[in-house]
Formats: C-alpha cells, sequence, structure tokens
C-alpha cells in the first residue's frame, strides 16, 4: 500500500497519469492469443481458441416428419410495448404468446404473464385511472411509444464440434479475459470455438490516454468489431456484469446472429448513466492513491470470503488490474440511454441469467426485474457465489451455461381435427327427383 501511495504523489507531482497497461507490439503469439486491430492504433488481445482435438463427427439426427421438422424449436411470439409519458411501461403479450412450458425454468409458474406493467416513474396521474379525492375519470394519455413484435425465431441446441457455433465472452469493468480461464478451458474440451477480447484499457489491449476512447459507445464499436470478425452462423454471448450491456447491444443489433445470451451479474434492465457521487470522479492521481483501498474493497464486495484462495483466483484473473486513469474514463463513460426497459423488452433471443447471491454490487432484485422485461429468460441462483462467480463457482456455472447451450424448445403438438365430421369431404351429386 505504501508503494501504491507513494507512485500517487509522483504523478501529482509530475502531472503524467500511471498507466499500467500497455499494449503489445505482436500481432500474433504462440499461446493462442490475437491481436486485432479494431481502428487504426487501437489493438485489442482476442484469445480465439477451437477444439482441443479433432472431433468425431456426430451421428445423424433421427429422421422427422416435415411437418414435425418445421415446428422443431420454432418460437412464434406476439408482443406490444407502450410506454406512457408518465413513467408507465405496459409489455403484452398478445396471440401468438410463447408457449407456457418454455417459461417454467423462469418463475415457476406455468402459465406466462398476459401483460406486465412497470412503473419507471412516479405516476403523475394522467394514466386514465381516477385519483383520490376526484368524482371523474381522467382521459387516459396518448403513449409516448408503441412497439409491436411480430416475429418466429427458430431456437436449437447448440452443440459442440459444430462449424457454426462461436461462444463469445465478454468481461466487466476491472477485469480481462483471464476471468474466464475455466470456462475456457471447459468448452474448448468440449468441442466449441470460443473467442474472448481485453476490453480496451484491460489485459494486453491498447491503453489509449483519452477518455473519450473509454465510453460506452467506443468500447460498443470494439465489441461489434470483433463480433463481425469472429462470427458464423449462430452465436451465442456470455456476459459479465458491465459485459452484459455489450451482449444486449450486439443482440439487438443482430438479431437474426445471436443464437442466446447468458447475463451473469449483470444488473436491472435501466439505461446506464453515470453517478455524480462516486469515488472515480476524483483525480486520477487520487485514485492511483487510493488504488489499494480499492482492491481491498473489490475483494471484500466480489467474493463471498476472502481467503487465500480468493486472493490468488484475484490475482490470477488480472481483475482490477487497470491504471487509475482508464479506471476512472470507464466509470464516467458508462452512458446509455437507449438502453432502457424498452430497449430489453424489445429482445427476443432466449437470455439466461445468472446471478451469486452474495453480490454487493448488484442486487438479486435488479436480475429477477430483468427475467420479467425479457420475453425468453430463465433466472438460476447461485446461494455460495457473488459478483465474481464464475472464478468462486466454476463447475457450477460451467454446468449451467453448458444446459442452455443443449437447451431446445420441444416442437409443437401436432393439431388434429376434433371430429370425422369437420374434415372436408368430396361433394356428393344432388339426389334425382322421384
Amino acid at each position: 500500500m505504501l508503494t501504491g501511495v507513494t507512485d500517487g504523489f509522483l504523478c501529482c507531482l509530475l502531472g503524467t497519469p500511471h498507466n499500467a497497461v500497455r499494449p503489445l507490439e505482436s500481432v500474433e503469439s504462440s499461446d493462442g492469443y490475437t491481436f486485432v486491430e479494431v481502428k487504426p492504433g487501437r489493438v485489442l488481445r482476442v484469445k480465439h481458441a477451437g477444439p482441443a482435438t479433432v472431433p468425431m463427427p456426430l451421428p445423424p439426427p433421427p429422421p422427422l416428419d416435415s411437418e414435425q421438422g418445421d415446428r422443431a424449436g420454432l418460437v412464434r411470439c406476439q408482443r406490444r410495448i407502450t410506454l406512457y409519458r408518465n413513467g408507465r411501461l405496459v409489455v403484452e403479450n398478445l396471440g401468438r404468446a410463447p408457449r407456457a412450458d418454455l417459461l417454467q425454468g423462469q418463475n415457476g409458474s406455468g402459465e406466462p404473464p398476459a401483460a406486465l406493467e412497470v412503473e419507471l416513474a412516479e405516476p403523475a396521474g394522467g394514466d386514465g385511472r381516477s385519483t383520490p379525492g376526484s368524482g371523474r375519470r381522467r382521459r387516459p394519455r396518448r403513449p409516448k411509444r408503441t412497439i409491436h413484435i411480430d416475429c418466429e425465431k427458430r431456437i436449437t441446441s447448440c452443440k459442440g464440434a459444430q462449424a457454426d457455433v462461436v461462444l463469445f465472452f465478454i468481461h466487466g469493468v476491472g477485469g480481462s479475459l483471464a476471468i474466464w480461464k475455466e470456462q475456457l478451458d471447459f468448452f474448448v474440451r468440449l468441442g466449441y470455438e470460443v473467442v474472448a477480447p481485453d476490453l480496451a484499457g484491460h489485459g494486453a489491449s491498447s491503453a489509449p490516454q483519452v477518455a473519450a476512447a473509454y465510453t460506452f459507445y467506443a468500447l460498443a464499436e470494439d465489441m461489434r468489431a470483433i463480433f463481425k470478425r469472429y462470427a458464423k452462423k449462430r452465436n451465442v454471448l456470455i456476459g459479465h456484469s458491465y459485459g452484459v450491456s455489450f451482449c444486449t447491444f450486439l443482440a439487438h443489433e443482430y438479431p437474426d446472429l445471436v443464437h442466446k445470451v447468458i447475463m451473469i451479474n449483470g444488473g436491472g434492465p435501466t439505461a446506464l448513466e453515470p453517478s455524480l457521487c462516486s469515488v472515480f470522479n476524483m483525480p486520477t492521481c487520487v485514485l492511483h492513491c487510493l488504488s489499494p483501498c480499492l482492491a481491498w474493497s473489490f475483494l471484500k464486495a466480489g467474493f463471498a470470503r476472502q481467503g487465500a484462495k480468493e486472493k490468488q483466483l484475484l490475482k490470477e484473473g488480472n481483475a482490477f488490474n487497470v491504471s487509475s486513469f482508464v479506471l476512472r474514463a470507464m466509470m464516467s463513460g458508462q452512458y446509455w440511454p437507449e438502453g432502457d426497459e424498452v430497449y430489453h423488452a424489445e429482445l427476443t433471443v432466449p437470455v439466461l441469467l445468472v446471478h451469486g447471491m452474495h453480490d454487493k454490487f448488484v442486487p438479486v432484485e435488479e436480475d429477477q426485474r430483468m427475467a420479467e422485461i425479457l420475453l425468453l429468460a430463465f433466472l438460476k441462483l447461485i446461494e455460495e457465489g457473488s459478483h465474481m462467480v464464475m472464478l468462486e463457482c466454476p463447475e457450477v456455472v460451467n454446468t449451467l451455461l453448458h444446459e442452455f447451450l443443449l437447451w431446445e424448445p420441444e416442437p409443437e403438438p401436432r393439431l388434429e381435427p376434433e371430429t370425422k365430421a369437420e374434415v372436408p369431404l368430396e361433394p356428393q351429386p344432388a339426389p334425382a327427383d322421384q
């Protein structure tokens, strides 16, 4: 801690920001890393790996009749999303809403909600309901925004060793691709192709000394470039914390290419806005002085236990090992007003929500709110996990992720006519006159 304070005072005296992250000059390395230039002078380190061994070809699927094959994994949905000016949000699942068996994993009930109302702000009393003390009913206000969704989406099992499946792993603030080590190794052994980038200023990616390089939009464009470079027919996005926002952005931008999304401790479906009263608004040199205290606070809040194992995991995962300038720019650049409840409600891709119950950064109520807003969402809670649950409970997380990748909706039952009389017959000649 004394070394960090000394370096901070030198930073203040010299007027130069301390930067512990440097870009590497090489383009390719022998340990499986690739360095991708997403923009001139902006280079990201990417872990791109395929199967560890050449997999055996999968057996051919059992033959299906044409009608059943057309219905396999096909989900049809109609949804109307209405946002009123007083902050009232109404999400209505209409005629061809997802079947009840698809949502049993979300809330345990057999019936999906027909309509969901969410208060985004204090009601202004103008939504058509009578207010206390008034003897008349007010005229309902016109909606501020109405969105109609009518789509068909095919959801299939993402089995390993399939040439058209890619898993993208995106970390959050202060992390690196190293936090996914257990997941990357696990899925590569199963025959999956995986892609995991270091965000700008993190890990071994380049760290520009311009605050605008770390806004949400700048980082989102980086992730778009990585996605377009490696995406195939079926792509699964896995995000942690701040990385969940980039997964949501990509799923919204590329609905035909994103097959499934996994959100780990990502929070609620609210627009991003930096906090005005935050320790990260302090000058960079002051933050560098406080970096040992911030790292200790992250260890306390990010892990359910703070033993030698957790400290070693934090060190191996290269978490919270970014410069003070990058950390300050990342936190102040989290501005994304488009990513509100309506934006999330428009998603039609299946989503798995994983939440560690000891998480002190993201309350469980936020992930529950996310599960209510999304069309197809499955919320899984890990009792012994916290914010860094993929490091604390890798076996449990890997199992949940793998089961979700293998999940596929059952084909809809074939509708048979109720009686023989309803089947159209050949027209009969009229009887002759007697």
